[in-house]
């Protein structure tokens, strides 16, 4: 199979070859963000659900600073960054057992601070995987017209009759819609992943927000 692809290789011109070899950068380049993506999405997984038994029981015994602590220590986990901004913001403003609602309307934007910047890194590079996603098969599809226009000159040319006057440019043609194909459609699967568990991970960030400010609110009430 690899003196087959080889012949191909010789046979196109140097316009197939320069669409496969842009195609196949962005094959490397899609499969790098890929792989990046997705051990960051895990360990954000990991970590987080360690961290949220965790943090939970520290904040349910008011020790603010342990909680810190643990979200420090989970560097990675998507919940723990933003529990952390809401909790050091918390802290910085509290200087009395009495908490004032400037204190906790503060904290509230450090969370969604917080949340905007996980998000916008969970996000980076699948700008780049959609691109090649719904770009790609258009670059193979410019090889496949080089290949049809390479095939109508064979024929045009007369030096060749029958199917070897159209064979070289119908396999430039085949093969560069084939690769186009085989790098856009891994890319477009991978990207509506990614895109999924981005959501859940808005999800779950926005709701630790939410029981954080009733944490807060809660021991306002306390403090009264």
């Amino acid at each position: 199979m690899g003196v087959g692809f080889m012949e191909l290789w010789d046979n196109m011109g140097y316009l197939a070859k320069g669409v496969v070899v842009i195609l196949a950068i962005m094959s490397v380049w899609s499969i790098g963000v890929m792989f990046e993506r997705y051990m960051t999405y895990r360990a954000a997984r990991k970590q987080s659900r360690d961290f949220a038994p965790a943090v939970a029981e520290a904040l349910r015994t008011g020790n603010i600073r342990d909680a810190i602590e643990l979200a420090e220590q989970n560097k990675k986990s998507h919940l723990a960054k933003v529990v952390a901004a809401g909790l050091q913001e918390f802290q910085a403003h509290q200087g009395s057992k009495e908490i004032p609602g400037e204190t906790i309307e503060a904290s509230r934007r450090a969370l969604q601070r917080a949340t905007a910047i996980g998000i916008e890194e969970f996000k980076r590079g699948l700008g780049g995987l959609a691109t090649i996603g719904s770009t790609a098969p258009f670059v193979g599809l410019f090889g496949t017209t080089v290949g049809i226009i390479n095939a109508f000159a064979g024929m045009s040319s007369g030096e060749d009759t029958g199917i070897a006057a159209v064979a070289g440019g119908i396999s430039e043609a085949l093969v560069t819609t084939a690769f186009g194909l085989f790098v856009a459609v891994p890319a477009v699967w991978m990207y509506n992943y990614f895109t999924g568990k981005i959501e859940s991970f808005i999800v779950e960030m926005d709701n630790s927000s939410s029981e954080l400010i009733d944490y807060f609110l809660k021991r306002r009430s306390e403090g009264k």
